[in-house]
């Protein structure tokens, strides 16, 4: 058990990670955590840049961080090794979510959703506004760039794009999904990727079994959203998939403060399993009628007025 010294000597490790480490770290905890690796496995750098999408940079750097909070070890010729258990990981996996709630970032999301910025600002504006670098704010204004919710103007500074902010807007993001997800499943251009289902089935069987008690909803919701985008991606359809990713990137401002309980998690996780059987049977019908109702069973959860006031989502009348 940790002492007071040790909380705050942890806190202090945290908080030296710049915003898009922060984002590399729970990544790369979540990549262990989800993929079940063993103590002892061999965590490449170029492997882990390509498997989150980001540069070797950051990856290397947020390595050396985890390899001194025990995580790894490091031999200089060979690399990084596990060297603690991927169910072990509960105390970083909290110290990371505990770090990035305090994040710039998770101030823009605040205030997005609730319609609290202006359509267009400035930098230097919002360098004031939340006291922090230009390095640091710039790293989150990225971020969001990436998720699709804000646009860099040539020297006009950003414009704030249409967002998941009111109950009209969830509900309709649940409408497209329905729409578009299901159909994909009976795309003529549909095929599976063996390994890559073999992987996700993998990863949804240990949120089902213990994953779903100990995971962060940040887990929880990347876990999800890589299960519906590796379905998109079967499809074969390149406009899907990236419609869908980019809804996952504005659904994230919701969905990261959406705190279903653990039963409903973990059902939801079974029908992932249960699209999954009918796909490896070839019922890709019998799947797509699965994941529509799927899908209208999520949006009947989310959607009801308990949640919504808790989220702060409110009607557009």
């Amino acid at each position: 058990m940790l002492t007071s010294h040790a909380k705050a000597q942890d806190s202090t490790h945290s908080m030296t990670l710049t915003a898009l480490q922060k984002r590399v770290a729970r990544e790369i905890i979540a990549y262990v955590r989800h993929e079940r690796l063993p103590v002892g496995h061999h965590l490449a750098e170029s492997q882990l840049a390509q498997t989150l999408n980001t540069s070797r940079t950051p990856v290397k750097l947020v390595l050396g961080h985890l390899t001194e909070r025990g995580m790894l070890k490091h031999d200089r010729n060979r690399g990084f090794f596990l060297a603690r258990a991927a169910d072990d990981l509960n105390d970083l996996v909290l110290e990371i979510a505990e770090a990035e709630e305090h994040s710039v970032y998770m101030k823009f999301v605040e205030l997005r959703v609730a319609r609290q910025l202006p359509e267009h600002i400035s930098e230097i504006d919002l360098m004031r506004q939340f006291d922090v670098s230009r390095s640091e704010l710039r790293s989150a204004l990225l971020r969001m760039q990436q998720e699709g919710w804000a646009e860099q103007r040539t020297g006009q500074g950003w414009k704030m794009l249409p967002v998941i902010d009111s109950v009209e807007a969830y509900e309709e993001s649940f409408t497209f999904r329905v729409t578009i997800e299901p159909a994909g499943l009976l795309s003529p251009t549909f095929q599976v990727d063996q390994k890559v289902l073999a992987l996700c089935r993998q990863q949804q069987e240990y949120i089902a079994e213990t994953g779903y008690l100990s995971m962060t909803t940040q887990e929880l919701f990347e876990a999800n959203s890589k299960f519906h985008e590796i379905l998109a991606g079967f499809s074969g359809n390149r406009f899907l998939l990236q419609s869908l990713k980019r809804l996952n990137g504005l659904r994230r401002l919701v969905e990261y403060r959406v705190d279903l309980p653990r039963p409903t998690r973990r059902k939801q996780v079974l029908e992932h399993l249960e699209i999954l059987d009918l796909i490896e049977r070839g019922d890709r019908l019998g799947a797509a009628d699965r994941l529509r109702a799927h899908l209208e069973g999520a949006r009947r959860n989310k959607l009801n007025p308990a949640l919504l006031e808790r989220l702060g989502l409110q009607s557009e009348d």
